[in-house]
């Protein structure tokens, strides 16, 4: 693993056992590294594997095959994993598409934002003044810690659970789709929040989605993934501009351009499935790699 990588995923694969002997692979040799103060952004289409990679990658799911460093460490191996335990629940935090189910309801804002720090700092309930900052950054003011999440809207939900896992300060935050289920205005408005704080406090950040202009703006290196695997990686702008896989350009050519004009020239590339998406990789530059 290089020294700035705080996260290396090496050739990750998981099944789900279902009944009568049937399994799914959902995701299959997927390899990639997120460096320190990177902004990583995975897209696909849904039931692609994405959410499972970040499962896998929380520790929520155990993977089949494969690998997980965070920080140098083997967090798949139980015995690093409880050794570790207090410092992986610190460092990394995960950020759920829906807020409503991931906060508790019978809490208060205020009692929510504060249970991370109260259960893994050792330290107790931290006081209002600090509960108060953490709403803050994420622009809700102190009237917020005494309501529930019942009475928020979504957005609000959202920016309650980001400054939840902001709260222990830590090195990696895990976002699965996390604009998904918010209006068009709101999701631009999360996805500056995102921006903004990470520039404020550097950490690293996996970023789920399959809005590809949102993953665009925010993200420094994206991975595509089609059916399990990671058919091509590369910088944003360079994949952007230069993509190399038949899905990816499929995935291209479908977002809409705002000026009418050149929305209709705009022309869809059709992806056809070949019976397999291949098991190698070329590497076109440093950091831009395609599956064939």
């Amino acid at each position: 693993m290089e020294n700035n990588s705080l996260l290396d995923v090496q050739h990750l694969s998981h099944m789900f056992h279902l009944k009568r002997k049937m399994t799914v692979k959902a995701i299959d040799d997927v390899s990639f590294q997120i460096k320190k103060g990177e902004i990583y952004g995975l897209v696909g289409e849904s039931g692609s594997g994405k959410s499972t990679v970040a499962r896998c990658i929380m520790n929520i799911y155990k993977p089949s095959e494969g690998e997980i460093f965070y920080k140098g460490i083997p967090i798949c191996k139980n015995k690093e994993f409880r050794k570790n335990r207090k410092m992986l629940q610190m460092t990394r935090q995960m950020i759920f598409q829906d807020s409503a189910s991931s906060l508790n309801p019978r809490m208060k804002i205020g009692d929510i934002v504060a249970e991370p720090l109260r259960i893994y700092s050792g330290k107790g309930r931290p006081g209002k003044k600090e509960i108060e900052k953490q709403l803050e950054l994420v622009g809700l003011d102190r009237s917020y810690m005494e309501k529930y999440p019942c009475e928020l809207s979504g957005g609000q939900r959202q920016r309650v659970a980001i400054a939840r896992a902001l709260s222990t300060k830590p090195e990696l935050i895990v976002a699965d789709e996390p604009i998904a289920s918010l209006d068009v205005s709101i999701q631009a408005q999360m996805v500056n929040l995102f921006r903004k704080l990470q520039k404020e406090q550097g950490f690293s950040f996996l970023f789920i989605a399959h809005d590809l202009s949102m993953v665009r703006f925010l993200s420094d290196t994206t991975g595509v993934m089609k059916n399990g695997k990671l058919v091509e990686m590369a910088p944003t702008k360079e994949l952007f501009e230069n993509p190399q896989h038949p899905y990816t350009q499929s995935l291209l050519s479908a977002i809409h351009i705002p000026d009418p004009l050149e929305e209709r020239k705009r022309r869809l590339i059709e992806y056809e499935e070949p019976q397999s998406l291949g098991e190698g990789w070329k590497e076109l530059s440093v950091c831009h790699c395609v599956r064939i």
